[in-house]
């Protein structure tokens, strides 16, 4: 009991620090019976679904959607404000990998297993595996993936052709950092582009650490040593923080303490930067035509870059799941088992455009849609392997006690990362030394390390 209270109270404060007046209106929801109330990040994927979801109302007359949308911070804090608090305002709320199971185990989700055996046609077993393991606890699902995503490098082709560089057309060929590095100097010196690639530097734990904590991993960094000793400062750690740093204020995008994902697309479809390293679910937007017409044909795609560990890309989903004391669950599954389903795959592609498909999520995308495998080939089949060989059970060089590639999966890492991610984007900016940032993020690990090591 003591310890469920304790992660409890370290995600309400979490969300409570972080709750903003962008939430405003997601409180007095006043959900009648026949009514689902659905709480969303607000990315191109999920506003897709909200312009697709007349068909269900069309299918489920009676049935009335209110879509709560909100930017990723804002949701989480919403979210999981309300989820700890057994509060029944959502009836399905859109949590991730690094949630699920631990809000599996504290009891505040329903278990989707028997929704999904009982529901003709649905195949949970199609999901790909490592995901479905990822939003698993004790051999259930407790929420189902709308899209999975791990990590690879884009690259301009015609940037690169300028620049003169080329590239290893070896299918198996996993590029090392220290060439990207090189590639991205020679773009900045060559003036092929304005940077030599985006890496995101804006802080936020889903934001700039998501690809430093990769970097970090094959570096042979780790957050934490198996008796839970904070490990920020070690040589591993401070050799992947210093390189990723001088790489982007030697080639990088300018005001890279302030960019995130978004930042970097506009920038990489813009031609203004030539590689960007970051999650394989940015072809939705880049190989969408009506997004960017120019750009189709002209991306290259490259595995996550290493140095020590292979396999380096990390493994994220953005999933569905039903609090436990939700009003509506039958209303909700329902809703959630279409905006899941192997016929909503069907569905976008068919009325939005087959670059747009929410991408790895079930193998039959790749398998069974002849129109996503043919718009693909230069990154489906990526980003499934990808996808597939991610190691969230065993993220580093050295043994761990924690999961999670991007992350840490532990309930503190919310608070933890934002602080630490802080500290990274302040050397970014200039404003300390990365050793100054590492020894001030050590401290912050220090303190959640010690929690453990008293259980």
């Amino acid at each position: 009991m003591v310890k469920a209270l304790k992660r409890l109270a370290a995600m309400a404060a979490t969300a409570s620090l972080t709750l903003t007046a962008g939430c405003a209106g997601a409180g007095s929801l006043g959900a009648s019976e026949n009514q689902v109330t659905i709480a969303l990040v607000s990315n191109s994927q999920m506003t897709d679904a909200q312009k697709l979801s007349t068909e269900f109302e069309r299918e489920n007359p009676g049935t009335k959607l209110k879509f709560i949308t909100l930017s990723e911070n804002q949701a989480r804090a919403k979210i999981t404000m309300s989820t700890a608090m057994g509060g029944s305002e959502f009836d399905v709320v859109m949590i991730s990998n690094f949630e699920t199971p631990q809000w599996a185990k504290d009891g505040w989700l329903m278990n989707l297993s028997e929704f999904a055996k009982n529901t003709p046609g649905y195949d949970q077993d199609d999901f790909i595996p490592s995901l479905r393991e990822s939003l698993s606890y004790e051999g259930n699902m407790y929420a189902v993936p709308f899209y999975g995503e791990s990590s690879f490098l884009m690259y301009r082709k015609d940037l690169f052709e300028q620049a003169g560089i080329k590239v290893n057309p070896d299918p198996d060929y996993q590029p090392q950092w220290q060439e990207v590095a090189e590639w991205a100097r020679t773009i900045k010196e060559k003036n092929a582009a304005d940077a030599g690639i985006c890496l995101r530097g804006k802080p936020g734990w889903g934001e700039v650490l998501a690809p430093l904590d990769t970097v970090i991993n094959t570096f042979g960094g780790r957050w934490f040593d198996e008796q839970w000793n904070a490990q920020l400062d070690s040589p591993e750690v401070s050799k992947a923080v210093n390189f990723y740093v001088d790489l982007i204020n030697d080639a990088g995008e300018l005001g890279a303490s302030s960019t995130g994902f978004q930042e970097c697309a506009n920038l990489f479809g813009q031609g203004q930067t030539a590689m960007w390293y970051d999650a394989t679910s940015a072809v939705s937007v880049l190989e969408d035509p009506q997004t960017y017409p120019d750009l189709v044909g002209k991306i290259g795609y490259l595995p996550a870059p290493i140095v020590e560990k292979p396999d380096s890309g990390w493994l994220y989903t953005w999933a569905l799941g039903i609090p436990k004391h939700a009003k509506n669950p039958e209303g909700a599954w329902k809703f959630i088992s279409w905006m899941t389903s192997k016929d909503y795959m069907k569905l976008v592609g068919e009325k939005l455009g087959w670059a747009r498909v929410p991408p790895g999520s079930r193998t039959s995308t790749y398998t069974d849609l002849p129109e996503y495998e043919a718009i693909s080939q230069s990154y489906g089949p990526l980003t499934l392997r990808s996808i597939e060989n991610a190691t969230p059970n065993k993220p580093t060089v050295q043994p761990v006690p924690y999961t999670g590639v991007q992350f840490v999966g532990i309930p503190e890492f919310q608070d933890l990362g934002t602080r630490v991610s802080q500290q990274i984007s302040a050397a970014i900016a200039g404003q300390k030394s990365v050793d100054d940032a590492l020894s001030q993020a050590q401290e912050y690990a220090e303190v959640v390390g010690r929690t453990y090591q008293e259980k």
